[in-house]
């Protein structure tokens, strides 16, 4: 069988979730709404952020750059998955998967460190109040919340050249959704070494180290919390902390759990639904959870609901 190099390669087939036509209508549908609904939220909370005086400060800079990067990540494999959804023929040319590779590399990455500088900021904010203002200034926040961007699209870079090394003996199905490095390994029939070991030390390396960011921070917020003398103060701490915390434990678990195992059948089989969770799920849910979860930001919703619902009350 002839052996083909990726750039050879024209297109390939995404094989979906299910090769049932009534299955594919049912998520079309379902995907879609969570779609529009994870893109309104997410938008909305950029927006939110944006026109509420009280949403100011360096927290919820960071925390806008993770909902626009939610929006991103979401689109870049969401869009195509709900046209494959509704389409027979379920191609992506060669140029479209590379493409999509690379931003779904690089926009995880971005995610994982502007976690870990939300993390750092929160230790800012809690261990050391009294400097806070001074040591996270503009000029500071902006140079951290670059890094996560420059980064993340830097290691895509490494890890999508990677791919060239790739060959395919006949076989263009992806058993995926999306163009993901495990199902591309699994179907490859050589130069697979290499990229699995990039794709693996690359995701350890900035796992392991975005991680330990989160880890020594959040060791310093706990040491900073139980020096409290204030109860409030402490379940103010907490409260801050908690949101954060949850959004780290449900991106951290799944991206490892996807990416720091030996690609095999069952292992891309098991993948590919924990994808759905955290490229449909997650984005929708971090401004669910930092909203439900922060009194700062709900009572900057109110304000501008009361806005809006005042001003049109004027005029009529």
């Amino acid at each position: 069988m002839e052996m083909l190099n990726f750039t050879d390669v024209t297109e390939f087939i995404l094989l979906g979730l299910t090769n049932r036509w009534e299955w594919q209508v049912l998520f079309f549908i379902m995907f879609l709404v969570v779609y529009i609904v994870r893109v309104l939220g997410n938008i909305g909370m950029i927006v939110l952020i944006k026109v509420s005086p009280q949403l100011s400060s360096p927290m919820y800079f960071f925390l806008s750059h993770l909902s626009f990067v939610d929006v991103w990540f979401s689109s870049n494999v969401t869009l195509k998955m709900l046209e494959n959804l509704l389409s027979e023929t379920k191609a992506i040319s060669y140029a479209g998967c590379l493409v999509q590779c690379f931003f779904f590399i690089a926009l995880v990455h971005v995610e994982i460190f502007i976690l870990a500088v939300m993390a750092f900021d929160r230790n800012m904010a809690i261990g050391k109040p009294l400097l806070y203002g001074s040591k996270m200034s503009r000029a500071v926040c902006i140079r951290l919340i670059s890094f996560p961007y420059i980064y993340g699209f830097l290691t895509s870079l490494a890890a999508t050249l990677s791919t060239y090394g790739l060959y395919f003996c006949g076989n263009i199905e992806i058993n995926h959704f999306c163009c993901a490095d495990p199902a591309l390994i699994k179907m490859a029939c050589a130069g697979t070494a290499i990229k699995e070991y990039t794709m693996r030390a690359l995701a350890g390396l900035n796992f392991s180290y975005s991680l330990t960011v989160v880890i020594i921070s959040y060791l310093f917020i706990l040491i900073a919390i139980v020096r409290m003398r204030s109860a409030e103060g402490r379940r103010k701490a907490f409260s801050t902390c908690g949101s954060h915390l949850t959004a780290v434990s449900i991106f951290y678990g799944t991206l490892i759990f996807m990416y720091l195992r030996r690609p095999t059948e069952e292992s891309v089989e098991q993948g590919k639904m924990v994808a759905v969770f955290y490229t449909t799920v997650i984005p929708m849910l971090n401004p669910m959870i930092y909203s439900l979860r922060n009194k700062d930001v709900k009572e900057a919703m109110h304000k501008l609901i009361n806005r809006a619902y005042l001003k049109n009350q004027s005029k009529i």
